[in-house]
């Protein structure tokens, strides 16, 4: 028998006071961020942009709080081990089935059909549980960390897309594709090529700190398109679908936290510090 390192981080606890620099940090970033971004900030959202908006953010805090409730039952039913046991290729072609059929049938599911809709929805949420299940092997101090800083970037940058006068950021959906693909090579090169030591850092660094640069565009892009979408719906060119359009916000906040995000970064600062 040999011993072997636990799997689980270790971290310091949250204080309060770490949460109050962090809230400052976060309050700071906005104004920094909005003032770079948007030198010309528009008068105010109409009513009918308001109450898309936050009817889009409710079914992303729900599907969010769906997710993670049913993450950590199926952590601790062994659900995650089972996953990590198992063949990695196998694991990540039946969650990308899983994820993008769900996806599929909600987009494609018309809104007057409620019921079938929202099963749907839940079934996005419930793969996207199944994939995030083995995070809480990473400390909870770790994991509540990530999270707070998930929710102060997507909020931040939220408000400087909402905020902005024009839609000069629904232009960055082409740029932010060719992006996505430069970090899933930067991820998977690993793996199919032998690279040396400098090279995986490299890769690795492009991976986390350009996915989370990636993915913060993103949250601007898909805040100004829901905007957009929400004056087709006032003009009667579209119908209503917040569901649809809180599928991508909450894809925006899980890829910043994982894979390659914050989680991922934490980890590595905590390492470090060893």
């Amino acid at each position: 028998m040999q011993n072997v390192n636990p799997l689980v981080q270790q971290s310091q606890p949250i204080t309060w006071q770490r949460m109050a620099l962090t809230a400052a940090g976060v309050a700071g970033a906005v104004v920094v961020i909005d003032g770079f971004l948007n030198r010309e900030t528009r008068d105010g959202l109409s009513t009918a942009e308001q109450a898309y908006l936050h009817e889009t953010f409710k079914y992303t805090g729900g599907g969010l709080v769906l997710t993670a409730l049913a993450a950590r039952s199926m952590f601790k039913s062994g659900v995650a081990f089972r996953i990590m046991a198992a063949n990695p290729w196998v694991v990540l072609g039946v969650s990308l089935v899983g994820s993008i059929g769900t996806m599929m049938g909600t987009f494609y599911t018309p809104p007057e059909k409620t019921v079938q809709k929202h099963l749907f929805w839940l079934g996005f949420n419930a793969c996207q549980a199944v994939t995030l299940s083995p995070l809480f092997l990473f400390s909870p101090a770790i994991l509540s960390r990530a999270a707070l800083y998930t929710v102060g970037i997507v909020g931040s940058l939220s408000y400087v897309g909402a905020t902005a006068r024009n839609d000069k950021f629904l232009n960055l959906g082409g740029p932010l594709l060719a992006g996505v693909t430069v970090v899933a090579l930067a991820s998977l090169a690993p793996m199919a090529l032998p690279l040396g030591v400098r090279s995986l850092a490299v890769t690795e660094a492009l991976s986390l700190y350009g996915g989370l640069a990636v993915f913060g565009g993103f949250v601007l892009y898909d805040t100004q398109k829901i905007l957009h979408h929400a004056r087709l719906v006032q003009q009667g060119l579209m119908k209503p679908d917040a569901m649809n359009e809180a599928i991508g916000l909450e894809l925006d906040m899980i890829n910043i936290l994982v894979p390659s995000g914050l989680v991922q970064i934490l980890a590595l600062q905590q390492n470090k510090k060893k």
